[in-house]
């Protein structure tokens, strides 16, 4: 609705957000304001609450360029498509496992079984992150993101992630560089001398962009299956259209609600 009758539109301060907002929801407008960052910047956030003020994480994706596009050049060699076409017959095997064990003929949890351990087990590979210890990438991840924690409860737990990955971090910086998220930041030239909180945010953000997206998007696309078995059918009959069906769940029930931009002058 507010696409067609109020395309952008003010939300005003409630106890539960910082401050008003305004929301916009046409893909023209959206796309002006993402990539004009001379006017509609990311910095300081990108969620609608502003972080503790001493408890600051610094993040590419609260950056505006060049140092955006610097930091995140740095690690985006591990999502190129040779990367990932070399990664494809471990995927393909980790999935087939993980199908293979589900339970015949009773419920399951399939956000757990499926949605999360999949994508718990390519985190850990992306970070070289130590297997037996997948989930909790996960739960740094929930704790990241969750609106029900104490701020108490959400600094403890990033620094046990922080501490975790320090000693991580220092394994890398001292060997040879390697292909996984770790080394990368720690050999990069634009990342390597990162402040101690700069470095933990840069994971943090590693570590929920991997696992929130692509879980929901696993999640909420059998969901959309199970609503709609005639798109389920389609799909059996030709698999050439998943590459489609994953693009439109994306787009459909998008993984991510909203990123926030600062305006920097009135417009």
């Amino acid at each position: 609705a507010f696409r067609h009758e109020d395309p952008v539109h003010l939300h005003p301060q409630d106890h539960h957000r910082d401050g008003a907002f305004w929301s916009i929801t046409r893909f023209n407008d959206i796309v002006s304001v993402d990539t004009n960052p001379e006017v509609f910047s990311s910095e300081p956030n990108i969620t609608l609450d502003d972080h503790m003020a001493e408890f600051e994480l610094p993040m590419f994706i609260s950056m505006d360029p060049p140092k955006h596009d610097v930091q995140r050049k740095t690690v985006s060699p591990i999502v190129s498509q040779q990367n990932l076409a070399g990664l494809e017959p471990l995927i393909r095997g980790r999935i087939q496992k993980t199908l293979d064990e589900l339970p015949i003929g009773e419920p399951f949890d399939w956000v757990d079984r499926v949605s999360i351990e999949l994508t718990s087990q390519m985190l850990a590979t992306l970070f070289d992150f130590p297997f037996e210890d997948r989930r909790k990438l996960t739960y740094w991840s929930d704790m990241a993101t969750s609106e029900d924690r104490t701020d108490a409860e959400f600094m403890q737990t990033m620094m046990e992630c922080g501490g975790y990955f320090t000693g991580l971090w220092n394994d890398r910086v001292n060997a040879e560089p390697k292909g996984d998220l770790i080394s990368m930041l720690a050999h990069g030239p634009q990342t390597r001398n990162m402040e101690p909180m700069e470095l933990l945010g840069n994971l943090i953000l590693l570590i929920v962009g991997g696992n929130d997206t692509t879980r929901n998007t696993m999640s909420g696309s059998v969901h959309e299956m199970h609503r709609n078995p005639d798109q389920r059918l389609k799909l059996n009959a030709d698999p050439s259209l998943i590459p489609s069906m994953v693009s439109e769940t994306i787009r459909w029930q998008t993984p991510l609600a909203y990123m926030r931009r600062t305006a920097k002058r009135d417009v």
